[in-house]
């Protein structure tokens, strides 16, 4: 009887030991993790010196997309959620947000990118409205047909006051620019980039950038913090 005793005392330390290790487990995952509407948090953001970036350059709160231009959820996302952000948080020096270019269809986005990273080389001012016209021309159906050319980039670019066609055309023939575009490029690697729109705020990736409730509880959060 004493026996059965002792193995039982000893099952139930074994199971205690379990219990604690797991509660330590799940504690220090949700560390490791903001509100589960938001997302992962790393332990660091981004960098964006250099990066096409819009809002007050002292605002506290950065929001990166990692987005390509041949992506239909990203051209979606620019227009459903991307308005709203600039309304509520950009606007009111609250946010600077940041546009990284992602690959992740082929050729097309690389000449997309090479073409808007030369732009913004020769003008700055002139880097989102031509952001925006080219992801206008991106067709609403057949997706994968190919679009971006350098005749579409021509016409996109020239139907925008403040670009030079020619010298655009000279960048992308010279390739003078590649050398952000791979910036991004690692970037998107360093920060495993699986999806496009991936969405952080500072060092919150967001679990679904369609989300903009949790964009801007992370957003809140973060300034909060500050």
């Amino acid at each position: 009887m004493m026996k059965n005793n002792k193995s039982s005392f000893k099952f139930v330390v074994i199971i205690t030991l379990f219990l604690v290790a797991l509660i330590v487990a799940l504690v220090v995952i949700n560390n490791n993790r903001t509100d589960s509407n938001q997302g992962t948090t790393l332990d660091k953001q981004p960098p964006i010196d250099g990066q096409p970036t819009i809002g007050d350059t002292d605002a506290p709160v950065t929001v990166v997309e990692f987005g390509d231009f041949k992506c239909p959820s990203c051209k979606a996302w620019g227009e459903t959620i991307y308005p709203q952000l600039v309304s509520d948080y950009v606007d009111t020096g609250k946010v600077k947000f940041s546009f990284i270019n992602v690959l992740f269809h082929g050729e097309e986005s690389e000449l997309a990118s090479l073409a808007a990273e030369s732009v913004y080389k020769q003008n700055p001012d002139a880097y989102w409205e031509f952001h925006k016209a080219l992801f206008k021309e991106q067709p609403s159906e057949d997706h994968h047909s190919s679009w971006v050319t350098t005749e579409k980039i021509n016409e996109v670019a020239g139907r925008l006051s403040g670009i030079d066609t020619d010298k655009l055309n000279a960048a992308i023939e010279s390739n003078s620019e590649m050398n952000e575009v791979n910036k991004d490029t690692e970037l998107v690697t360093e920060f495993d980039v699986q999806l496009t729109p991936t969405i952080m705020v500072n060092e919150t990736m967001i679990e679904d950038p369609f989300d903009y409730e949790a964009i801007k509880d992370a957003i809140d959060n973060a300034l909060e913090e500050m």
